[in-house]
């Protein structure tokens, strides 16, 4: 019998749960939800997503259906430690994504991608099958999704990948539009898991180029991401996610 899923304690940052969690623990996490056909959602909370969350009702909802909430930069790292909940190491969505899908191909599992720019997906499908021989990607979406429609608008996505039958779908929409749509997806595609990735496929397609380790490990990924892709980030990044630090505060003060 496979191991049964352990939910990890807790911790919350401006309210936002996420998971004290290593990635070799997150990886082993997620098979255990596969194996076990138990299914569920993995959310991958950032500074920008921790500012989205204290702005919006609907993902705070959202984060709270959340199986896994796994920390996505290392910003909120350092806050939780200067909180006095340290969360171990950062564990991305975009890291976990290509050690999934060599595990995918040793256990067999049935990949779905969801979301991207049309014909990411397909680039996306070669570069992941020619890195993990084996793997098994049944279905490729890249649908039109409008949350302000109503639900009945995303039936037809929803009974499209239910109808691959998968065990692992990554949902790439970026936040807060991934998050939502997983909420509301991820009890009719039991027992698959949904992996919300941001802008993964485009990095293993090669569209969009990830930053350097030493970047990322410094906290300066966002940087990289400003200076590539400045009139679509600016916004995100000089704008509204400066907030974080007025609700790092906020939560200092409120023990």
């Amino acid at each position: 019998m496979p191991a049964a899923f352990v939910a990890p304690p807790r911790i919350r940052i401006g309210g936002c749960p996420i998971d004290v969690i290593t990635f070799a623990e997150t990886l082993d996490a997620v098979d255990a939800l596969i194996a076990t056909r138990t299914g569920g959602s993995v959310f991958t909370p950032n500074v920008d997503h921790i500012v989205q969350f204290d702005e919006n009702p609907a993902l705070r909802k959202a984060y709270e259906k959340a199986t896994l909430s796994i920390v996505d930069g290392m910003p909120v790292v350092w806050a939780s430690r200067l909180l006095g909940t340290p969360l171990p190491e950062k564990v991305s969505g975009s890291d976990v994504l290509m050690p999934l899908v060599h595990r995918a191909a040793q256990r067999g599992w049935r990949v779905f991608l969801l979301g991207g720019a049309e014909g990411v997906g397909e680039i996306a499908k070669r570069e992941m099958e020619r890195i993990a021989p084996g793997v098994n990607i049944v279905g490729m979406l890249s649908p039109r999704i409008d949350l302000n429609e109503p639900a009945t608008a995303r039936a037809h996505v929803i009974e499209a990948v239910k109808a691959a039958k998968p065990d692992l779908v990554f949902v790439a929409f970026g936040a807060p539009k991934q998050e939502l749509f997983i909420a509301e997806a991820q009890d009719a595609l039991r027992p698959a898991v949904l992996l919300g990735i941001g802008a993964s496929l485009d990095f293993v397609a090669g569209i969009v180029p990830r930053a350097p380790q030493w970047m990322a490990k410094t906290g300066l990924e966002w940087l990289y991401r400003l200076a590539r892709e400045p009139r679509r980030l600016w916004k995100r990044y000089l704008v509204r996610d400066p907030k974080f630090l007025l609700i790092l505060a906020r939560s200092r003060r409120g023990g």
